[in-house]
């Protein structure tokens, strides 16, 4: 089964979290701390492999989660840290995030890796908040949560020619009787509901990858029929082998056939219809396919359509010659895709501004630095606690809520966690 685009969840490793602990020795009964640091979480990480030619598996595993660190231990011992979740997708993928549709990483060449989901770094342990105001403290960070998030996975095949055409051109018949690619063949409109790779290796030339592509229909720009699904792999070839129906024998003109389907092409992304393109007469062997023959020679030059029958294999070595020569020419990548953003750090520092919204009586603050803040306080410890509202109202969050209407008795919501506002005389 052929899956081209699929939607899944990613999240990186929590990180591990930090100790509390204090050195207990033979004649040392009140030692230092001694509370070592969570381990580092796992990263989610893609790579490209080159034998994989689908997202079929993604179907059925749509959650992938790395590793959550180990929790550090006392004598200053450290979590153990997570191995990477390693994914392997097919050359072509591309990440997509799901709620902005931006492109994350298009993953073409062996062994291409990207990270989709960083792993959280672990929690400090006490022994790393000593200091002269205080020399045992009591608690410990808890580790870091691991990024998530939702994305779709789009699969475009690189291939070095792709096969166009209308449903019933002989597309698939063509592919087969040039490669060892066995597609289904029928005598009825989209015979090939998924695209199809073959490999032309014919004496004189260099082997090419060859791909046969679904058929076309009007609005096809538009997502009529296979429409789109079509489409996004036309965008990775660099040659485009034009199947017409010569004869028409499904009462189609040919030339019209032509027409359209590069219209399609070209409605749908103009930067295809610049490719270089050929055009395989196909059906030549039918007595109707003269007049057929002659008018795409009129309209497309006659140096460019080659006439052939994919059922006898009259005309297709010279066809498969002259795409070699022109491959041979043409770069590696006809246009260059979208730009490749990277994935923003998890954290980017303590000045970062945060906002406050206000819904239904609740003030909401969202900023990375503060939720990280909040996902690693152990709330249940009374120190982190007043650590917490130390740097809370240091980083001037306190005043942002004032500013923002906040009174005492409202409740303030950071990631999920929920607290009362409340501010003193001595704080103003």
């Amino acid at each position: 089964m052929f899956v081209d685009r699929t939607k899944i969840y990613i999240k990186g490793g929590d990180g591990g979290n930090g100790a509390v602990s204090f050195r207990r020795e033979k004649y040392v009964p009140f030692g230092g701390p001694d509370g070592g640091d969570g381990g580092r979480g796992g990263d989610v990480v893609f790579v490209v492999d080159p034998n994989l030619r689908t997202l079929l598996d993604f179907r059925y595993q749509q959650h992938l989660r790395a590793e959550r660190g180990g929790h550090g231990e006392g004598g200053n011992r450290h979590g153990r840290g997570s191995e990477d979740l390693v994914v392997k997708v097919p050359p072509g993928t591309q990440v997509r995030e799901d709620e902005t549709g931006h492109l994350l990483a298009d993953l073409t060449a062996e062994g291409q890796s990207f990270i989709v989901a960083k792993g959280g770094r672990g929690g400090r342990g006490n022994s790393r908040f000593t200091g002269s105001a205080n020399k045992a403290p009591k608690f410990a960070e808890k580790g870091e949560p691991g990024a998530e998030r939702w994305v779709w996975l789009e699969l475009k095949l690189i291939a070095d020619a792709g096969l166009i055409g209308f449903p019933n051109a002989g597309k698939s018949t063509l592919l087969s009787s040039v490669s060892a690619a066995r597609p289904k063949v029928a005598d009825y409109p989209f015979t090939t509901l998924s695209p199809n790779l073959g490999v032309v290796e014919v004496d004189g030339i260099e082997p090419f990858v060859i791909a046969d592509l679904p058929g076309l229909i009007g609005g096809a720009h538009q997502g009529v029929g296979l429409g789109h699904e079509f489409l996004r792999h036309v965008e990775r070839t660099r040659l485009l082998i034009h199947v017409v129906d010569a004869a028409g024998v499904e009462g189609r003109s040919p030339l019209e056939d032509y027409r359209q389907i590069n219209e399609e092409i070209s409605l749908y992304d103009p930067r295809l219809a610049e490719l270089p393109q050929i055009v395989a007469a196909n059906k030549i062997d039918l007595p109707a396919a003269e007049e057929g023959l002659a008018a795409l020679r009129a309209e497309v030059g006659e140096e460019k359509v080659f006439p052939v029958s994919a059922v006898t294999g009259m005309g297709v070595r010279t066809l498969l010659y002259r795409a070699a020569a022109i491959l041979a020419e043409l770069p590696a990548s006809p246009f260059a895709d979208e730009e490749t953003a990277l994935l923003s750090p998890l954290i980017e520092g303590e000045g970062e501004p945060i906002t406050i919204e206000r819904e239904e009586g609740v003030f909401m603050l969202k900023g990375r630095y503060l939720e990280r803040l909040v996902a690693m306080t152990d709330f249940d410890n009374e120190d982190a606690t007043k650590r917490f509202q130390r740097i809370f109202k240091h980083a001037g969050h306190e005043k942002a809520l004032l500013a923002a209407g906040a009174k005492n008795g409202d409740t303030v919501r950071i990631r999920d966690v929920e607290f009362t506002f409340s501010h003193g005389e001595e704080n103003k």
